[in-house]
């Protein structure tokens, strides 16, 4: 195939951004997209050009290090599939592909097709864990989990992080995503004990970078996890109780 892409480069994190065109000739239909790429970076770098700078590492759909639009689609047409895993057989020979970055005030571009997604590390740090005090806790292993519990809690933790569903959210919010991290250790009985200071302190520093949710439901649209919002609802419960049950804990301390 012969493709026409579409790039957006951009220097650095102040420097003002423009698409550029590269003709992509001899590109195979079992390439992968960031193969794709590879290859034409290979050409750029025999031209003495500047390689396209992009985000990538395990290339298994694995790691969510990889993430960019595809013709307005984050990680592309596929659904349930990361860019890493798209393969180019989903495009056709003379196609224009434009590629972007994520687009998000919380995902500040660093270089090209390159983003700063630390905003979702924040998250995780406000209490994306559960602590363990060496020697008190059980063996995880002789806790009883009922299976349909321990079956939604993984399928929240198949979140790999990529900032897909903020991309692709109109409102650039981080519901999905901090309700994923959430629910995988709140359904889970070793969760129980933080649960409710786990919630407050996830949702508030979520709200500090990210924007409302209104219910487009575009975010499980573009998970490449294909994660439900329905994790959502819960997150919201769980905040609200959350919420109700610290007052009353400060309420019985000072009257």
């Amino acid at each position: 195939m012969k493709l026409t892409l579409r790039v957006w480069r951009q220097d650095g994190p102040d420097a003002p951004g423009r698409f550029e065109t590269y003709e992509a000739p001899d590109v195979k239909e079992e390439m992968s997209f960031l193969e794709m790429l590879d290859v034409v970076n290979e050409r750029l770098i025999e031209a003495g050009r500047e390689p396209i700078t992009f985000d990538s590492d395990c290339r298994e759909g694995i790691c969510g290090t990889c993430g960019v639009m595809i013709d307005g689609k984050a990680h592309g047409p596929w659904k349930g599939t990361a860019t890493c895993q798209l393969h180019m057989r989903a495009f056709r020979d003379g196609d224009v592909i434009t590629i972007e970055p994520w687009r998000a005030a919380a995902f500040p571009v660093i270089k090209d097709l390159m983003v700063d997604r630390s905003a979702l590390d924040a998250i995780i740090e406000a209490g994306g864990y559960i602590s363990v005090n060496t020697g008190a806790a059980p063996e995880a292993n002789e806790i009883p989990v009922p299976k349909p519990v321990a079956d939604a809690a993984m399928d929240a933790a198949a979140c790999i992080g990529c900032g897909a569903c903020v991309a692709a959210c109109p409102n650039s919010a981080g519901q999905l995503f901090t309700a994923a991290k959430l629910a995988h250790l709140n359904l889970l009985p070793q969760g129980q004990a933080e649960r409710w200071r786990r919630t407050e302190n996830m949702v508030e520093t979520m709200e500090e970078f990210f924007g409302s949710c209104t219910n487009y439901g575009e975010c499980q649209e573009a998970c490449p996890k294909e994660i439900p919002i329905d994790f959502i609802a819960q997150m919201n419960r769980d905040y609200l109780r959350a919420k109700v049950k610290h007052r009353r804990l400060a309420g019985q301390v000072f009257p």
